[in-house]
């Protein structure tokens, strides 16, 4: 993690602190992964606080200074009747309010392999978990597809499609039973409703989750 001068340290402080006034105390100052180098095939990056994150975030012209590109995990949760999307909370910290594929999260020292590489898909069963209530072994195969990198904020989503056999009954009643407050409302959406699904909710579907729909061949470019 590079060293910050004190002015820049103070100015992340500063908007890590007006962050938390808003959002409250539950914003925890931990670990998160920053890409630095993306190939085809390997990724590589830093460990950085979260509280720089937030400050990006907070204020993304920061991004000449912190240049941070916080890497994502983004699943594609695919069951028989369609797929799985959720809202996030007005009150979140990033993307509030809008629609995306779920579940999402920053990569954490969680993801972390005995050997100290980082395994994606270990993070994504995590936020399945955490997010929608549903244990890993639910699902029957999943792999990365593709990597978004957000224009504004630098935040680069990692699609991973998760295919289950898991109805959208099971899978709204696992999110109802336990989940962590990130989605608010589930909505499991059938892939020939997806374009319609797209017109409805207008801007408030995330543009990570519109080009991934789109690189799928399941979205037009410009829907």
């Amino acid at each position: 993690m590079p060293e910050l001068d004190r002015d820049l340290d103070l100015e992340v402080e500063r908007l890590w602190l007006r962050a938390r006034a808003r959002l409250g105390e539950r914003l925890f100052n931990g670990r998160v992964f920053c890409a630095e180098e993306i190939g085809p095939d390997l990724i590589t990056g830093h460990w950085t606080e979260y509280r720089r994150l937030v400050a990006q975030l907070e204020q993304p012209d920061i991004f000449g200074r912190l240049r941070l590109r916080s890497l994502a995990v983004n699943g594609l949760v695919i069951g028989p009747d369609g797929v799985v999307f959720g809202r996030r909370p007005e009150r979140a910290i990033y993307q509030a309010g809008l629609w995306q594929l779920a579940p999402a999260g920053s990569v954490d020292p969680g993801a972390t392999a005995p050997d100290g590489s980082i395994d994606v898909i270990r993070q994504g069963a995590a936020e399945l978990r955490e997010e929608l209530g549903i244990s890993f072994d639910m699902i029957d195969d999943a792999e990365p597809f593709a990597l978004v990198e957000h224009a504004v904020t630098h935040v680069c989503d990692l699609g991973i499609v998760m295919r289950t056999s898991l109805l959208a009954a099971d899978i709204l009643a696992a999110h109802r039973h336990d989940n962590d407050g990130e989605y608010g409302v589930l909505r499991i959406v059938a892939r020939a409703d997806i374009e319609v699904f797209a017109a409805e909710i207008g801007n408030s579907m995330a543009r990570q989750s519109r080009l991934f729909l789109h690189r799928l061949g399941w979205l037009a470019a410009d829907a």
